[in-house]
């Protein structure tokens, strides 16, 4: 006779979904479902942002930096190229919204947090979780204090509390003569705080609000923009 157990009380991440597997194996099916889910219902538009970056310069469509992830493990971001081809041999690690190397199809998928939407492949691939501290390149990480090493014990993610608390640092770093130290010392000290934040209370409700605020937040931003029309490709990006 089968028996299913449905909620037990528990102090883990993600027990108050149900014991058919463990937090963590709860958290992968969450991120390959709805990773799934968002790339077939974007498909249409990332194939147009796609040609727009194909058209631009004929260079790659794809950004594919080095970023450190769980346990210190290095992986490939998937990410929309926003810059001109080579632009991490010419210059530093910070962008700012009025950095040169950035491009003009760059600027609008910047601007709405576009180029972030490959990210779902490195989430369907597991390099990443839909929620979770944002990827660093390893110089940054490099700098983390024994506490701070802590902010590795769990797969990055496209977004968090730091996303949402700041999300777009290019906006902060505009006019900066340094943006990789401005960086450090105006934008990452709250940001380390908030991912050992996520880090400490993370449980799937938190995840499930994390998400909901930054929809949100992406749709204020886009709210009046004639989305629909670039989506027909009427509109010139």
């Amino acid at each position: 006779m089968l028996k299913f157990k449905f909620l037990e009380i528990s102090p883990s991440p993600y027990s108050c979904i149900g014991s058919f597997g463990s937090p963590l194996e709860m958290k992968r099916l969450f991120d390959i479902i709805f990773s799934l889910l968002g790339l077939t219902i974007l498909s249409p538009l990332l194939l147009i942002l796609a040609y727009r970056i194909k058209k631009e310069d004929r260079g790659p469509v794809f950004y594919r930096g080095v970023r450190v992830g769980r346990d210190g493990t290095p992986f490939r971001i998937f990410k929309f190229r926003t810059m001109i081809v080579d632009a991490e041999k010419l210059g530093i690690s910070s962008t700012s919204d009025d950095d040169p190397r950035i491009t003009r199809i760059g600027k609008f998928l910047r601007k709405y947090k576009f180029d972030e939407l490959p990210q779902l492949i490195n989430v369907l691939k597991g390099d990443m979780s839909l929620v979770g501290p944002r990827p660093e390149v390893k110089k940054f990480t490099d700098l983390f204090t024994e506490e701070e090493k802590a902010i590795l014990t769990v797969k990055p993610g496209i977004t968090d509390w730091a996303s949402i608390w700041n999300p777009d640092e290019g906006v902060l770093l505009k006019g900066s003569l340094d943006p990789d130290r401005d960086y450090l010392e105006k934008i990452r000290p709250e940001k380390i705080r908030l991912q050992l934040k996520y880090v400490t209370e993370r449980s799937f409700w938190i995840d499930l609000r994390i998400i909901a605020q930054t929809l949100l937040k992406v749709f204020r931003k886009t709210w009046g923009h004639p989305l629909v029309a670039a989506w027909q490709g009427r509109v010139v990006l």
